[in-house]
C-alpha cells in the first residue's frame, strides 16, 4: 500500500504543478475581466492540492523515513533527508494548501474584479512557490526521481 500511495503521490505532483501554473497564469491575465475560467483554474488548483495533501498525510503516517526521523528527532534534525521528509516537506505543503484556500476564498468573496485578480495573483503565486520549495526534486539532497516507477 505504501508503494502504491508513493507512486500516486509522485504522479499527482505533476497535476498539482500544472493546475498551479494555470491558476497563476489566469490570475495575471486580465484581458476580458474575471471569467468562469479564472474561477475554474483556482478551483482545480485547490482540488488537486487537497487530494495530494490527503495522500501525503496517509504516506506521512506510513513512511519508514518519517518513523526513523521521529524515533530520534534530535539526530534526524542533523540529517538532511530525514529532516526534509519529517518536517520541511509537510510544513511547506500545508502552508501551500492554506495559501491556496485563502486565495480561493478571497477571490470568491471579493467585491471587485481588481480585488479578485489581486487575491488570486498573490495567494496562488505564494502557494505555488511553497509547492516548488517543498517538492523533493531529483537535484536536491532529499531528491526523488522525476517519476517513481512501479
Amino acid at each position: 500500500m505504501y508503494t502504491t500511495l508513493l507512486i500516486l503521490h509522485s504522479l499527482l505532483r505533476w497535476a498539482v504543478l500544472l493546475a498551479g501554473i494555470l491558476a497563476v497564469v489566469r490570475a495575471f491575465s486580465r484581458g476580458r475581466g474575471w471569467t468562469p475560467s479564472h474561477d475554474a483554474a483556482g478551483k482545480w488548483y485547490v482540488i488537486t492540492l487537497d487530494v495530494q495533501l490527503l495522500i501525503g498525510l496517509l504516506l506521512y503516517g506510513l513512511s519508514p523515513i518519517v518513523r526513523a526521523a521521529f524515533s530520534d528527532l534530535g539526530t534526524a534534525m542533523g540529517q538532511t533527508v530525514l529532516r526534509f521528509f519529517a518536517i520541511e516537506h509537510i510544513t511547506a505543503m500545508i502552508v501551500a494548501v492554506a495559501l491556496a484556500h485563502i486565495g480561493r476564498s478571497r477571490t470568491r468573496r471579493a467585491q471587485t474584479e481588481h480585488a479578485r485578480f489581486r487575491a488570486a495573483a498573490v495567494f496562488y503565486t505564494l502557494s505555488l512557490v511553497f509547492v516548488l520549495i517543498g517538492i523533493p526534486w531529483p537535484f536536491v539532497p532529499a531528491g526523488r526521481p522525476w517519476f517513481t516507477a512501479w
